[in-house]
């Protein structure tokens, strides 16, 4: 395939400006598309040209597919950059792209498409000999028949959505008398969400850990992995903070884990990058829970200890080079990224406006990844993340205490933010002691706001 010249990038905030950063190093060409909601974003200027696609709603912007194609082509671009969230898992804006002839920097929409039912996925990966959460096969016919279903797989069970994720359309049921209710609210939550009611059964397994491997594959047959990233502190399904590598694995667990996630990789043909979502019990039985077929947010984790950067290698397999081996990968010290947003520490709400004070910290392995500047105005239409803080160190308690001078650098005014809910969370002994699960902060969130 012919090297990539010029890449529109498909996205908005950070990733928007973490994606132009390398492309730029890697003497592409980059053109960045923004709402009216986005027109005082500091990185469009830093691109080589900058166009408008539409009004704030993304809808109306940054979902428009025929906008950002029309885009690329006006502007004469040869590959297209997704990042995360909007069109990123869309197999039809994959489709248009190809029809475009537009390199689409990820994987295919075949396999983008299988991936997105996740109770396609779970036999898909069932087949390739990787283990997957007991539950039943299919998706849910009506009330009745969850019911049935229930008692045959044992309570407690957990209710999902089959074309979500990010915790919409799901529900945990302890015993009968709950799972009609359950039931009729994840299908409508589902198809608010997904435009699909689709709903299936599984097992729930108590507190498990939430372990994720990085992987990439390339259009050789190759495939990689970057090591894995433990995801446990969770609110409401969403993940705040993040590390690597997962230290509550023992070794033999994870090198199992990672043959496993490779074993997938090749079973799906996949090419570029990917991650592969694991549920981790108290045994070390780990089980498969969905693939991301796209870059991940907590992506800069992974780059810490190995040393690698992703987008370049995305946008290498989208030139048709080959990964380099396994072998020439090597793994070093422990990153920890915290999700900074612009929300009321107390309630979670989202907190718009204007960024008075922004002051971020620096030194030696620590990294910012944000699009905020003093001034700048926080929009109320879009995900309330405003930056990534990394810190990287040779073991996790040297990390930690990395962590914690950052954030008590990091001065920001205005707005509300989460810093201070970091902060406290970064001197918690369970978070410390690595004794914490996915449903952590459900059960304490109450008492730390109250401290």
């Amino acid at each position: 395939m012919p090297p990539i010249k010029r890449v529109l990038i498909a996205n908005r905030g950070e990733i928007a400006l973490r994606a132009l950063r390398t492309l730029k190093e890697m003497g592409k060409e980059v053109v960045c598309v923004y709402s009216t909601a986005d027109k005082e974003a500091s990185y469009l200027e830093f691109a080589d040209a900058a166009v408008c696609i539409g009004p704030p709603k993304s809808a109306d912007s940054y979902l428009n597919i025929p906008a950002i194609i029309t885009t690329a082509e006006v502007t004469e671009c040869d590959a297209v950059f997704p990042g995360y969230g909007f069109l990123s898992e869309n197999e039809h804006f994959v489709e248009a792209c190809s029809r475009h002839k537009l390199n689409f920097i990820g994987p295919s929409p075949e396999v983008m498409t299988l991936m997105a039912d996740k109770a396609k996925a779970k036999a898909v990966m069932q087949k390739a000999g990787v283990p997957t959460i007991p539950g039943v096969e299919g998706t849910l016919k009506d009330a009745e028949d969850a019911k049935r279903k229930a008692k045959s797989v044992g309570y407690p069970v957990i209710l999902k959505a089959a074309a979500g994720g990010g915790g919409r359309g799901m529900r945990v049921v302890e015993d009968e008398s709950y799972i009609e209710n359950a039931f009729l609210a994840a299908r409508s939550e589902a198809e608010n969400a997904f435009g699909d009611g689709a709903i299936y059964m599984e097992k729930l397994i108590k507190q498990p850990r939430h372990i994720e491997v990085q992987v990439i594959g390339d259009k050789h047959g190759n495939a990689i992995h970057i090591g894995e990233r433990d995801c446990s502190l969770q609110r409401r399904h969403q993940k705040v903070i993040e590390e690597a590598p997962a230290i509550y694995l023992k070794p033999q667990t994870r090198e199992k884990l990672l043959q496993t996630a490779i074993k997938a990789v090749k079973a799906l043909k996949y090419e570029n990058a990917g991650t592969l979502e694991f549920l981790v019990d108290s045994d070390q039985n780990f089980y498969f829970m969905e693939m991301n077929t796209r870059l991940q947010v907590e992506h800069p984790v992974s780059e810490s200890i190995s040393s690698l950067d992703i987008i370049e290698l995305m946008v290498r397999v989208a030139e048709g080079e080959k990964l380099p081996s396994q072998e020439e990968i090597k793994f070093f010290g422990h990153a920890i990224e915290c999700r900074i947003t612009a929300e009321d520490p107390q309630r979670f709400l989202p907190c718009p406006g204007r960024i008075k004070d922004w002051i971020v910290p620096g030194g030696r392995n620590v990294r910012v990844d944000s699009h905020c500047y003093a001034g700048y105005i926080i929009p109320p239409y879009y995900d309330s993340l405003i930056a990534k803080l990394i810190a990287y160190a040779p073991t996790r308690e040297a990390a930690i205490a990395k962590m914690r001078e950052a954030l008590r650098e990091m001065k920001v005014s205005g707005v509300k933010t989460t810093v201070e809910f970091h902060a406290k969370m970064l001197e918690n002994p369970d978070f410390a002691a690595n004794t914490f699960d996915t449903k952590y902060l459900e059960r304490h969130l109450a008492d730390m706001q109250e401290q």
